[in-house]
């Protein structure tokens, strides 16, 4: 019998307040080999989520059914508590605005509950290790939003003028939320060969995370357009 995948480490936390629905997330997960707890919330409210205590993880998925200012709520404990945490978030009919707002607020992942039934195994992996799981137009979108404030502007002069053939290869992998040995496998080299051409990247670009090289790598394009 071949070996799992190196992923059975993986702490999940599962957050609603719905036990369906946790009873959901945990059938989609129940195959993938990860540490799942989940918290069933008392409450929806938003002063209530604030101070709720929050298990440690190395990534949460996040209920979106409640109101969009108890999520956020609940989104700013997670991070208060634990900073390094990483947030995927699930939900129906979120607005292109209440997208942003959850990506400013530090969310990596969003999916709705359709798309969870097929991707959630496969995206807590990616979002663990510091990628974005996002409908690619939407990032696109929310990127371009940045561009036109003056911080984005001054990441875009900062930015190096030329990479070489295989970072703009490699970037491209990451742009599409691959990991590293998928970028490996269609580039036809070592994953770790790819591993250095994304630590030389972060270096070029004086980044430390890849969510940073996706928004570095629009402000080319949008500079060169």
């Amino acid at each position: 019998m071949p070996k799992a995948p190196v992923r059975s480490n993986l702490k999940v936390c599962l957050l609603s307040p719905h036990p369906m629905v946790l009873e959901e997330f945990r059938r989609l997960l129940d195959h993938s080999g990860f540490q799942i707890t989940s918290k069933q919330l008392d409450s929806t409210l938003a002063p209530d989520l604030r101070g709720v205590e929050i298990p440690r993880a190395t990534v949460y998925v996040v209920d979106a059914h409640a109101a969009r200012q108890s999520t956020g709520a609940l989104l700013g404990n997670i991070l208060d508590q634990w900073a390094t945490a990483r947030v995927m978030v699930v939900g129906d009919k979120l607005r292109e605005t209440e997208i942003y707002s959850l990506l400013r607020q530090g969310v990596k992942g969003i999916l709705t509950y359709a798309d969870a039934r097929e991707q959630l195994a496969r995206a807590l992996p990616q979002v663990a290790a510091g990628g974005i799981w996002v409908p690619r137009t939407m990032l696109s979108r929310f990127v371009d939003s940045i561009l036109n404030t003056a911080q984005g502007r001054r990441l875009r002069a900062d930015a190096p003028t030329e990479l070489s053939k295989r970072e703009q290869e490699v970037l491209s992998g990451l742009l599409e939320n691959l990991a590293n040995k998928e970028v490996a496998d269609r580039l036809n080299i070592s994953e770790r060969t790819v591993k250095f051409h994304v630590s030389n990247l972060l270096s070029k670009f004086g980044v430390r995370r890849r969510a940073d090289l996706i928004l570095l790598c629009y402000q080319r394009r949008t500079a060169t357009d």
